[in-house]
Parts: structure tokens; sequence; C-alpha cells
């Protein structure tokens, strides 16, 4: 009697896939069976890359001569800890009565390597292997993901660009981290104090590490600005009772000073002195009621709501609230995912497809049930918005790879209860993010006011919100009201504030061109400069994500969005080992990250050795060339024989220059701003050896 088997990536995804089949199972070890079904798993990673050393024995000891290594042909090793369930799973899928093999792993480029990998290891032949690609471990989505099962071969350059990816970071992890450690790890361990040093080395982890002493750097040579802005408060020349408004003085032609050196920016001034000089000028015209509206303008502006989660902005917005780091916002929403929840986390996409789209409906109903999101979801049930949504932006197959965005399922709302209060806050983020899209766009009225006093010209903005819309949806149950009004106070003390929000003076509404002001007075607000901000871990995913740029405006973000560092399921575990390597150190409660004195010399010696490492654009570009591979775009042979290259031009360069001097010097003048060799970290204390893994990302 011919079997079928179902292999998932883990024991809780396959006990979901036994659950959907509807079949009697008995559970066995490292197994379920029915009586032509199997249901098996593995756990993780069963197989992995074998270390030089079994390729020779003389690659165990590190030296310049056998570098750089890379192989004809890579050999491969089950991994110790799992070596009995590997046994269990080969045996399952080189039975000869299994016909059909149902590949369940999870539906990416790294679930697809973990297959190919244990099937390559078992000697899998001659079988039907099927791919099931589910955006959810619903049974309705589990049973179509089986239902319209695709033979494997259709993803073959998926699997193409898996087994390059793990073969990069091999390679420029052996190669790279013996070359600097046998090279400069001596100097740096003269400066910590410690018996050797290991530079450990990887094509995305060297260029975050880049990308935050780079900004440190930014910020210790930062040289403050003090400036001056003087504001005057205005009021109708015919008293009516109002509040008075307060406007900013600004250089326009004809303006005294505009032009003038005493000038920063365009509304404020390098010395008090001039603002003083300003204010005494301006005393004339007040004193002759010289004073009145310049000009008015009237608009109103929408505002759309935001785009739904990928994961990278889930991790960003987790960050800001809650305060957790990027790998534990991805563990909250695996655990959504595998309790049905919600959507695969790991995606890149912020839109719908148009076949989810077609039946949104579902996942709305289903969210009905909560009284939380009641009051919402009747207006949009009432509406029927959810019918037009593929016709909007928040719905575009093209801007879906594999996965589209996060979303609610509408089901397993019994696993609620059982949530931690963090996961549950972020399953609130998804569904409110959600159901935003169901609702009309928040209209403001916006008032800009120009305010003429003798020559000198004043500047104010008003903007209150007239209509809610979406805006309604987005009242947190953790947050206090107008908690966070999304404005970079930085930003905000140097440019000047010409806007206000809130209660609007009645008077403003009745201004016209001509219209007489009084100014009841003037005043000088000091301000000065601000060095850069330090990532915080999620503005640091967000810059990964957009290839180093950090961009804090949503809308242009997806306007610049492409190949990133990393990928989204890469990410947050990148940063792990980046802290628990002690290269960078995590503040636990601010989740601003920062060098470590460790991580700044590594910084210097690539600098010096191999710089584009620490390029973001060329990191990406490798990412991007991933991609095209699983594209179909570009061949395995094409990439290999670059990277190939890459890597062993690079080594070579290593080994025949030599820096140490210079380097010397430059970790000496790191250590001046460092009191002890490593900064606080989350996780324990990591000894640096030479032993351990030479290969990550």
């Amino acid at each position: 009697m011919s079997k079928r088997v179902f292999i998932a990536e883990k024991p809780s995804v396959a006990r979901e896939f036994a659950n959907s089949l509807g079949l009697s199972f008995r559970s066995k070890d490292g197994y379920m069976e029915a009586e032509d079904t199997i249901v098996t798993w593995c756990v993780g990673h069963l197989v992995t890359m074998c270390y030089p050393d079994a390729y020779d024995p003389k690659y165990k000891k590190w030296s310049l001569s056998t570098i750089p290594f890379i192989p004809d042909e890579y050999r491969y090793q089950v991994i110790d800890g799992v070596k009995k369930q590997f046994g269990i799973v080969k045996r399952i899928l080189t039975d000869k009565d299994v016909d059909t093999i149902y590949i369940c792993t999870d539906s990416g480029r790294e679930g697809e390597y973990i297959y190919r990998l244990v099937a390559q290891e078992a000697g899998v032949q001659d079988k039907r292997q099927l791919r099931v690609w589910i955006d959810s471990q619903t049974k309705e989505e589990i049973l179509r993901g089986i239902r319209e099962a695709k033979d494997d071969s259709e993803y073959d350059n998926l699997g193409s660009a898996a087994y390059l990816r793990a073969k990069e970071d091999y390679l420029m992890g052996i190669n790279f981290s013996r070359a600097l450690t046998l090279k400069y790890g001596d100097g740096i361990s003269r400066v910590l104090g410690t018996k050797y040093s290991v530079i450990a080395v990887g094509r995305v982890m060297t260029c975050v590490l880049g990308m935050v002493v780079r900004r440190e750097r930014e910020i210790r040579d930062f040289v403050k600005t003090p400036f001056y802005r003087v504001l005057g408060s205005f009021k109708p020349a015919v008293y009516d009772g109002s509040d008075a408004i307060t406007a900013e003085w600004h250089a326009v032609e004809g303006s005294r000073y505009f032009g003038t050196p005493a000038l920063y920016k365009e509304n404020g001034f390098r010395e008090r002195k001039d603002a003083e000089a300003l204010i005494e000028y301006l005393q004339q015209p007040i004193a002759a009621g010289d004073c009145e509206v310049s000009s008015v303008s009237r608009k109103k502006e929408k505002k759309n709501p935001p785009l739904l989660y990928n994961l990278a902005e889930l991790q960003n917005d987790c960050s800001r609230f809650f305060k957790i780091s990027p790998d534990q916002t991805l563990q909250a929403a695996q655990e959504l995912y595998e309790k049905k929840l919600t959507t695969y986390p790991r995606t890149d996409a912020r839109v719908l497809s148009s076949a989810v789209a077609k039946e949104i409906g579902k996942n709305l109903k289903g969210l009905s049930s909560l009284p939380m999101y009641r009051p919402y979801l009747q207006k949009i049930l009432e509406t029927e918005s959810y019918k037009k949504i593929a016709k909007t932006r928040y719905t575009d197959d093209k801007a879906i790879t594999d996965h589209y965005a996060i979303i609610p399922t509408g089901q397993g709302l019994n696993a609620l209860p059982s949530l931690k209060e963090t996961t549950a806050k972020v399953y609130e983020l998804i569904c409110r993010r959600f159901l935003a899209i169901f609702y009309p766009p928040a209209i403001f009225d916006k008032i800009a006011l120009e305010i003429s006093l003798g020559t000198e010209m004043f500047a104010a903005s008003f903007k209150t919100c007239v209509d809610s819309g979406y805006l309604e949806v987005m009242e947190y149950s953790f947050r206090k009201k107008k908690e966070d009004t999304g404005e970079d106070p930085q930003q905000k003390e140097e440019e000047g504030s010409r806007q206000e929000t809130g209660k609007v003076p009645a008077f403003v509404s009745s201004l016209r061109r001509g219209s007489k002001l009084a100014c009841m007075g003037l005043e000088i607000k000091e301000g000065e400069t601000k060095p850069p901000k330090r990532y915080n871990s999620g503005s640091m995913i967000l810059a990964m994500e957009n290839a180093g740029q950090l961009i804090e405006e949503e809308e242009l973000r997806e306007q610049i969005r492409g190949s990133g560092i990393g990928t989204s399921a890469t990410r947050a575990e990148i940063l792990k080992k980046l802290f628990s390597n002690r290269y960078l150190a995590l503040n636990k409660k601010t989740q601003v990250i920062t060098p470590t004195l460790m991580g700044e010399m590594i910084y210097d010696t690539v600098d010096c050795s191999i710089r584009s490492l620490l390029n973001p654009k060329l990191t990406a570009s490798w990412e991007l060339g991933l991609t095209r591979v699983s594209e179909g775009a570009v061949t395995e042979e094409e990439y290999l024989e670059k990277l190939n290259g890459f890597v062993s031009r690079n080594t070579n360069n290593v080994k025949n220059s030599n820096f140490n001097n210079v380097l010397q010097q430059m970790y000496m003048r790191d250590s001046q701003f460092y009191k002890k060799p490593y900064g606080p970290v989350a996780g324990g204390r990591k000894k640096t050896g030479r032993k351990g893994k030479q290969y990550a990302d």
C-alpha cells in the first residue's frame, strides 16, 4: 500500500497538519501515523555544512597558507544533537512504500533549504515531492496548501538561492575571519588584555556593525551650534477676548537680514545679539501698529491609513511602543502565527494579494466576536468597505514575493487568554493596523498665515482634525491619548515650529489678507543643533531593510524600498549575534544600540583590509543577486563565480597587506572612549576564542 508523508519544520507545526487532515493518528517516536499517512518533522536544521577540517585535517589549524579555502564540492553533515530525529526522518522518507512527500517546512527560502538538505543527506530518490506553500496555519489554509501543492522542482531556483546564501556566508566567514584574526587578532588582544581574539566577520553582520560605529563617530565628532529664533505674540487689533497666536520670524526677500551671514537657516540667528537687534528694530512698527496679515491659505489635508505590517515595520513599532528587541517581536509574531491568530510573520510585503482581498470578509467577521474591535467592525461590515479593498493601494500582487502582509486571520481566538501581555499587545497592533485600511482617511483643516510687522515677516500655521477617519481605530488600549505625536523633537527645535495643533483661537478663522493685528510682544527662543540619533533596535531593522538608509517617513520608505541588508527572516538574528559577540551593546530599557571597544576595533580592521564589507549598498546588492537567482534571472553558476572571485581576491589582499602599525594607533584612539573593554550587553558573558562558529548571518 502506497503512503504519503508530510514533513514539517518542527513538531508544533506537524501537529497542526495532522489535526487539519482529520485522520486518526497514532503517536510514535518522532512521527505520527495513520493508515496511509505519516506526519513527521525536523527540529529546525538537521543538516549543516561541514567545517574545513572535514575536507582535510590540515584545515583544523588556522594558517594563512591554507586560505582562501573554496571547496570544489561542498560537504554536509547531520548536526550532532539531532541525529536521532534525522535517522527517523531518513527511514520514513526513503521507505519503499512512501511514494509522495509533502514538504511543509516554512514557506520561504530557509524552509526550502532545511528540507532540501535533509532530502539530500537522506538520499531521497524516485519520490513525488510536493511543496505546500501557506500563509497561515488555519485549517482552511493548510488544506488549501495541500490541494494546491506544486512539484518541488518549481522551487528549484529558490532552492539554489538558499544554497548560495549559505555558501556565501560560509566562505566569507571562514576565509575573512581566519585572515583578519591571524593578521590582526593579536593587536586587538593587546588592547583588550586577553590571550587571543577572534575577528568574526559576516556578509551582513559586519555591514551592520559598520553602520552603528559610523553613527557613533558622527555623534562623537558633532559640535553643537547654538541658534536663536524670534517669536511674536499676535491678537486682533480690535481685541475680541481671544487667546493670542504665536508666529515665528523668518527672513524673506525684503527683510533687512535676508541672505546675510548672521542667519542660522532662514528662521534664526547664529548669535543672540542679532536676535536682540531685530527685536529692538521691530519696536517702531509695533508702536505704529504696522502689523497685518500678509497672506492666508486654507486647505484640507487627507492622511491615509498606513500600509499593513511587514515584519520590519512591526519590529520597529514594537521597539518604539514596548521597548522589546526585534528578536522578541519575531518570537511574539511567530507565536501568534502558530496559534492561528495571524498570518506568516517573515514577510517583506505590506499589502494583500488580490486572491486574499476577495475573501477578506472572513477575517473581519471572525474578529467581530472580540468586544475591543466590535464597534469598528460594525461600521466596516455595514458600509461594506472591505468589498472595495482589492481596488485600493492595500492590494498589489506585484509588491508580493513570497507572502502578503501580516494580518489577523479572525481565527484561533480561544488562544487569546493564554497570551503573555506583550504578545497580546503585538496582536492588538496587527489588528488595529488591519482594520484601519477599511476606514476612510483622516481629514485636517490647515491654515497658514504670513504676518507682516514692518519690513519683517512672521509665519504661523494651524492644523485641526475635522474627521478622524481611520484614527478612530488607532486608539491603542495600552497607550494614553496624545502620548506620542510622532513628531521629531530634534527636528522641531532646529527647524522651528510654526504649526499649532488642537484648539485654534476663534479669530483665526475670520482672518483675511490685510486683517489688522496687534503684536503683544516678542521673545527670543534659544536652541542648539543636536547630533544624529543613535540607532535603536527598531530603527536599525528599518535601516537594514532600506540598505542602510534610515528613512523616518513611512510613505518615502515605500517609494525607495528595494533589496535590503539581510532578509525579514534573518535581521533579528544578526543583531542578536552582534550583541552576543559583544561587538554591539543593547540598552534593554531604551533599545538603543552602541558599539563596544571590540566592535570599534573590528570596524577599523575591516575598514583598512576589506572596506567593501562595510558598504550597505554593496551588501544589499548581494541580497539582490540572491533574489535574482530565485527569480531565475541569474544562474547559480554565474553567482558562484562572482562569489568565489570576491572571496579569493579579498582574502589574498589581506594576506599580502600589513596595517598593524596604523591599526595599533587606531585601537588606542578608540580605547580612550571606553572605561571597560566591553559595554553592557544583552545575554551572558562570552569568551573570545578561536573555537566555535566562524561563519554567520
